[in-house]
């Protein structure tokens, strides 16, 4: 029979593991404010998007990001500029497809590789769309800061990107 511990027993648990990992907690409300910003931010602009628009933030992200390398990228490069796993890129791109927004095509002289590519129709959709996102990302961050803050923002933030391919 396993007994519970009470909250202030795990409280205090997870209070030293923070304090041995994370020595005077260096960081750790940055972290935390990184995360709930980051969370809710996505949360948000992905709602009003869809309501919007009817197109979930990811799916504009897709599209976001064949439009901004000229129309078409293989599919390992696209999994390399979206945060979706290579499953989870699958299965949005065969949405993606059905819906008539992009198209996927075996690559020439390599059967291995596939190409995705925008279709007119999700141009025309990326072109609906963008206007709303971006008012979203202003509204929610940008209006929020000030140019100092922002340019502090960025040269932080830049400074802690790693290499982030998800398979």
């Amino acid at each position: 029979m396993h007994k519970n511990s009470s909250p202030g027993n795990v409280t205090a648990a997870f209070g030293r593991l923070v304090e041995e990992s994370l020595p005077g907690r260096r960081g750790e409300k940055a972290w935390r404010a990184l995360l709930q910003a980051h969370a809710t931010l996505m949360r948000r602009l992905d709602t009003n998007l869809r309501e919007d628009t009817g197109l979930r933030l990811a799916d504009f992200d897709v599209l976001a990001q064949l439009a901004g390398a000229g129309g078409e990228l293989r599919m390992t490069e696209l999994a390399a500029r979206t945060l979706l796993s290579g499953a989870g890129l699958t299965r949005r791109v065969a949405r993606l497809v059905e819906e008539g927004l992009v198209r996927r095509t075996n690559t020439a002289g390599d059967g291995r590789g596939v190409l995705i590519a925008l279709t007119d129709a999700g141009i025309a959709r990326l072109t609906e769309t963008v206007p709303v996102h971006l008012q979203g990302v202003s509204k929610l961050f940008v209006e929020r800061l000030d140019e100092q803050e922002l340019a502090v923002l960025e040269t932080a933030l830049r400074k802690v990107i790693v290499d982030c391919t998800f398979g």
